[in-house]
């Protein structure tokens, strides 16, 4: 028998260490791996959660649920309740408490980002969840009553279910909108009513946005975007002829039996609310109303993405303003002419007249200063989406921004929508600055670049439950004067040197209002300013109308902190390309810094000045 040799005590101290060493390692795997599996299954079951209870936020999010591991799920348009609000406010509680459990450290740079990015949003909304009454579902200005049309209006059709899913959330307007004026009705008792002029102008919005006529005469857009949309699925052979005509009968009955009463019982719900004890006759800013300071600061976090103290933004804002005054005082100085010529409005009118020349015209030009869209660089030249520039319903003109960018699904960025409110019929220069705005490179150029480089990535879904208005917005605005400069590059090569200048006057004029506007915001709902201290301050700028300043007044207390999601998102961009200019010193150029930015996505401004250091 072969004697097995012994191993010498060296060689058995050798083999302790190395099983010692490769024990330490697999407990080192194992102990990361069960961080990320423990983050990815959270955020995957957070996701499949909020998609789930919202169809209306998942058709939008998502072209093919399936594709995201959503098989089975129930047409659902949720609406306010009080169990529903507790129960939401226990979701937050419990998911930063598992959050809580796992070690950011030990999670991939991507997921730490990410979780980073999510604590930070929770934390904020258990702050916002003291303050329930303080919401406005039903804001004259951008409420649901006139929000979800539009949203109805552009549901697309892609497959039967589509269409089965758009009749069931039909179906469900009468609860959704009721529960809407429930929560009306309950912020009523507590005191905290909508003012009387902001409850007539809901009202009003009620009784004409949806109106039997219309929907008599088959002439309502719900209508008729309904068949428009039915037609492809005909064509391509995914419905019948005798399906779809069933389909459309179906839309027709329910618009008229559960739409359109819905929309006439809130009316009237809102026309009694008016003479409820209590109610203010005008809006009033947040600050009037209790711990409405403490509110304002946690609404400017979770609208901007900026965690800056208001104080420190009103001083942000002041020196921009000052800048911004500065630059026109010496411009119009330099070329006493500008003033006259800009009352003409001449210098506005571009070659480029109609909206997809323009399209096309800033496509162009922004090639040299943002990269080129995901999926496209191996083409010698730029693939840019399908975009459709269609004008908004006319029963919507009233109610509507002056032009949107339909956000396309992540999964789905071939075709694409601008809405342009006609109403005050934009031309020239404000066009094309706007289709600057909502087009390329602004909506829709940088959702576009997120999504493909968000699947290209396979980064975690759950990012797309967490909104940065200031990081959109705020690029949107960027990039919009872009636009200008843009335009005065098409002056100059046409030798219209004096309107060019006038368009670089518009562009610093345009920063000013808006800055001007971002510091009433902060004037009316965080110093309680009141109507005649505004109007005693828009007079230093030219503004002397009582009308023009009571709307003024009436829009931003109705809206706080909106135009700060604009412009204080801007200026957190100007200085994220300033830190960018001092870290990367003679390396740095714009086309980089967007390159960073799109690439870091939709963030609040403390992670991405986290990513710059």
């Amino acid at each position: 028998m072969k004697k097995r040799p012994s191993l010498s005590p060296r060689q058995l101290l050798l083999c302790a260490a190395i099983l010692l060493l490769f024990t330490a390692l697999i407990l080192f795997l194992f102990g990361h791996k069960k961080d990320e599996k423990q983050f990815t299954n959270l955020t995957h079951d957070l996701f499949v959660e909020q998609m789930t209870s919202n169809t209306l936020n998942m058709h939008y999010t998502l072209a093919f649920p399936e594709d995201f591991g959503i098989y089975d799920y129930k047409p659902v348009l949720p609406g306010y309740s009080a169990d529903e609000d507790r129960s939401a406010r226990l979701a937050v509680d419990n998911t930063l408490s598992e959050l809580s459990k796992i070690r950011p450290g030990k999670l991939s740079p991507e997921d730490a980002y990410t979780y980073d990015l999510l604590v930070r949003k929770l934390e904020n909304s258990q702050n916002l969840n003291e303050f329930t009454y303080y919401q406005m579902p039903l804001s004259p200005s951008s409420g649901m009553q006139s929000q979800l049309p539009i949203l109805l209006a552009e549901y697309t059709f892609r497959n039967r279910r589509d269409v089965e899913d758009y009749l069931a959330l039909l179906d469900q307007t009468d609860t959704y909108l009721a529960s809407l004026l429930a929560f009306e009705q309950e912020k009523a008792a507590a005191g905290m009513s909508m003012s009387t002029y902001s409850l007539r102008q809901v009202k009003n919005q009620c009784d004409t946005i949806v109106s039997k006529n219309t929907l008599e005469e088959g002439s309502h857009f719900l209508q008729s975007t309904f068949r428009e949309r039915l037609t492809p699925l005909v064509q391509n052979g995914s419905l019948s002829a005798k399906e779809a005509e069933k389909y459309i009968q179906q839309n027709d009955r329910l618009l008229r039996t559960v739409v359109q009463p819905a929309y006439e019982a809130l009316a009237d719900g809102l026309f009694l609310l008016e003479d409820s004890e209590g109610v203010p006759p005008l809006p009033t800013g947040l600050c009037s109303r209790p711990s409405g300071k403490e509110y304002y600061q946690y609404l400017l976090i979770s609208q901007t993405g900026s965690y800056r103290p208001v104080e420190d933004v009103k001083a942000m804002l002041q020196e921009n303003m000052q800048a911004e005054y500065k630059t026109i005082c010496t411009m119009i100085q330099e070329h006493p002419d500008l003033a006259g010529q800009l009352k003409t409005g001449s210098y506005a009118e571009l070659p480029c007249t109609d909206a997809d020349a323009m399209l096309a015209d800033l496509q162009k030009r922004m090639q040299r200063d943002f990269p080129l869209l995901p999926d496209c660089e191996t083409t010698e030249t730029t693939s840019f989406p399908q975009v459709q520039v269609k004008n908004v319903s006319l029963d919507l003109q009233e109610y509507c921004a002056p032009a949107f960018y339909l956000t396309a699904p992540l999964d789905d960025t071939d075709n694409n929508v601008i809405y342009i409110n006609r109403k005050n019929a934009p031309s020239g220069l404000e066009l094309y600055t706007t289709l600057a705005h909502e087009g390329y490179p602004g909506h829709l150029y940088q959702t576009v670049y997120h999504n493909r480089d968000f699947l290209n990535r396979e980064e975690n879904k759950v990012r797309q439950l967490l909104g940065y208005g200031g990081y959109l917005e705020g690029w949107a605005l960027y990039v919009e004067f872009y636009g200008y400069d843009y335009a005065t590059e098409l002056l100059q090569e046409q030798g219209r040197q004096e309107d060019a200048l006038c368009v670089q006057l518009e562009k610093h004029n345009r920063s000013l209002i808006l800055c001007l506007y971002s510091t009433l915001d902060i004037m009316i709902h965080y110093d309680n300013a009141s109507r005649e201290d505004i109007a005693a301050f828009l007079q230093d700028f030219g503004i002397h109308s009582t009308t023009a300043v009571n709307t003024v007044y009436n829009y931003i207390a109705d809206e706080p902190c909106n135009y700060l999601k604009y412009y204080l998102g801007y200026l957190e961009i100007l200085e994220l390309k300033e830190t960018a200019r001092t870290c990367w010193q003679n390396e740095y150029n714009d086309y980089d810094f967007h390159c960073f930015l799109l690439d870091a996505g939709p963030s609040d401004f403390t992670a991405l000045s986290a990513l710059l250091d």
